[in-house]
């Protein structure tokens, strides 16, 4: 527990951290974008911008997480984060089609731009982004909301990289059109990470199976203990990317005194504890009571 600790708030030091480095970067950028007419540098700013606003998103957002459940937030407030992965996300694409808009015009009427300030100004923007980045790369596997911010900063770091090779480019080949192209490619590779935090945070959201869980292999091993004839009437779902809950009918083989089915119940558990990492378990014991004995109960959408 106090390891726990020690990591969450070695995390926030970080989102602060990088929140502020953020904000010092776009200020710089668009100093420097406005001044050179680049393009490029200007999307730079706009993504550290987000960053920094997406960094503040996710840090309130694991603060709310972290509230204790009551009466009313049964499950308690864990679902903050996967809000903040989707909103964070569904932004960077929005910003990213922006660009394409503006990368568009930019393509066909080109401007001079200050090859020479794009770099100096990318370059400080680069190395504040790679800190940024390794600041959260060790979270961003393990929280959905981390990466969400995580994968900003990184789009950012290749963006800062994309505008020193446009600048370039510009500075010893006067190649113009080479600053709106970079923003494009630069926003596509972006909206691809943001479509996967989407989808995943989607899922979430909507209760889906966790994608590592293979519901058929979890019904062959249940129905492995001696005294288990079937489990129906299946539910898996996620509360946050850590914790899946699982609930089912057990029928039994046995007519047996519920007292003796407490035996059955941590058998149960202990299976899907250490094959498939679910830690928060409901069980419905019974022994011959649904005619339905499908691995997924369907629902009757018929109208009488």
């Amino acid at each position: 527990m106090a390891h726990h600790h020690e990591h969450e708030v070695k995390t926030k030091k970080s989102l602060i951290t990088t929140m502020f480095l953020n904000f010092s970067i776009t200020a710089a950028e668009i100093i420097g974008g406005l001044f050179s007419g680049s393009l490029s540098l200007i999307s730079d700013a706009l993504h550290n911008f987000s960053d920094a606003i997406s960094i503040i998103i996710s840090y309130f957002a694991m603060l709310i997480s972290q509230r204790e459940n009551n009466e009313r937030m049964t499950f308690g407030y864990k679902r903050a984060e996967i809000l903040a992965a989707l909103f964070n996300s569904v932004v960077l694409v929005v910003i990213s089609v922006f660009l394409f808009k503006e990368a568009y015009i930019k393509f066909f009427n080109p401007e001079p731009i200050n090859g020479a300030i794009m770099i100096v100004v990318a370059l400080i923007g680069l190395l504040a982004n790679a800190l940024s980045v390794f600041l959260l790369k060790e979270n961003a596997e393990e929280n959905l909301n981390i990466r969400s911010a995580y994968v900003h900063l990184l789009s950012d770091a290749l963006s800062s990289v994309g505008v020193v090779i446009g600048g370039i480019c510009i500075y010893f080949f006067k190649i113009y059109w080479i600053d709106p192209l970079l923003t494009v490619l630069i926003g596509i590779y972006i909206i691809k990470e943001s479509f996967e935090i989407i989808n995943e945070s989607v899922s979430i959201l909507m209760q889906g199976t966790p994608e590592n869980i293979n519901l058929e292999i979890v019904k062959r091993e249940i129905e492995k203990l001696p005294n288990v004839k079937n489990i129906h009437h299946v539910h898996v779902w996620q509360t946050n990317d850590d914790d899946v809950h699982f609930e089912c009918h057990v029928n039994l083989k046995d007519d047996v005194k519920v007292s003796q089915s407490k035996e059955v119940m941590e058998q149960i558990e202990i299976v899907l504890d250490e094959l498939f990492d679910i830690h928060h378990v409901t069980l419905q014991m019974e022994y011959e009571c649904c005619e339905d004995v499908g691995l997924i109960k369907k629902v009757d959408d018929t109208i009488n």
